[in-house]
């Protein structure tokens, strides 16, 4: 039984509410890949996909699919791309499709920093050099030290990220930090400074830095308990809101079984919308609780949301 099976976690996906306001996709200005499926080196206890090395539940994505895929996204106007996973430096195919997407678009890599190889680094730098687009690598650490952020993602893991991190640094990256926040609050500046600190120790002179509320699903409803019944997307809500502050308005990603509403969802059946991006350009309802985070937040999955720089 792979990880995504267990009861207290798919239970989850069936509390939803009979119906939600419908968001339509108002133009597709961001295409996702999410190149290994739920497959990662790591089982962090937060994850809202429930990634493992042992969960197959949505697989890899070929070389040749994804460049398919850019195809018909170019069709469609798309203006930047995002590549998650699971683990997305545990294909052996990334170079090939990061180097294909940066022909189209800036490309944005959602990775935990602890599989990066010199060799790799040093193709996807000579890409982006010969690109006219950016490419940019958002390494996620939910803690600024190994106390606070091992317990979420494992022993060892914030000295090997970090080490990922100087490595980026050396190829000319300026990576983003990533982290969910998994403390209280009240410690919010704290735990920014610490971060500030812990980056410019491995050498980083202009620290980014893109704390992400937690999504209460997945893994995440072992640790924290889920959400409550009050969590639901109305009508009301959405009165006087831009809607063009969530994903779901302007955003698709692509897994190895067709195009979903976004990246939050994609273990729920529903999210899946069709086997092609045209079956995807149709109205999404707002039905899961994680939708009230979007809502509460804006654009939590995007870069386009808050990324915080040292002032010193």
């Amino acid at each position: 039984m792979n990880s995504a099976s267990s009861p207290a976690i798919s239970a989850e996906a069936s509390r939803l509410a009979d119906s939600g306001p419908a968001i339509a996709l108002e133009h597709l200005d961001a295409l996702w890949l999410q190149v290994t499926g739920t497959v990662c080196n790591l089982r962090c206890a937060h994850c809202f996909i429930s990634c493992a090395p042992d969960n197959d539940t949505l697989g890899f994505l070929s070389l040749e699919t994804v460049i398919g895929w850019l195809e018909l996204a170019r069709r469609h106007g798309v203006k930047e791309y995002y590549v998650t996973g699971g683990e997305p430096f545990m294909h052996s195919d990334l170079p090939g499709m990061l180097e294909a997407i940066l022909r189209c678009g800036p490309v944005t890599v959602l990775t935990n920093g602890t599989l990066f190889t010199e060799p790799v680094l040093t193709r996807l730098a000579a890409a982006e050099a010969a690109s006219d687009y950016s490419l940019e690598l958002r390494v996620s650490i939910d803690g600024p030290s190994p106390e606070t952020n091992d317990p979420i993602r494992g022993e060892g893991t914030f000295e090997r990220a970090m080490e990922g991190i100087r490595k980026l640094l050396g190829h000319g990256f300026l990576p983003i930090l990533t982290a969910a926040r998994v403390w209280d609050l009240a410690d919010e500046e704290t735990v920014r400074e610490q971060f500030f600190a812990a980056l410019r120790d491995v050498g980083c002179e202009r620290p980014r830095l893109k704390i992400l509320p937690s999504l209460r699903i997945g893994r995440e409803t072992l640790r924290t308990g889920g959400y409550d019944r009050h969590h639901l997307v109305t009508e009301e809500m959405l009165d006087s809101y831009d809607r063009a502050q969530l994903l779901c308005s302007n955003s698709r990603i692509v897994t190895s079984r067709g195009a979903h509403v976004c990246p939050i969802l994609v273990d729920h059946p529903d999210s899946l919308m069709g086997p092609t991006l045209e079956d995807a350009f149709r109205p999404f309802e707002l039905r899961h609780r994680a939708c009230f985070t979007c809502w509460h937040h804006g654009a939590i999955c995007s870069n386009h949301g808050d990324i915080g720089r040292n002032a010193t």
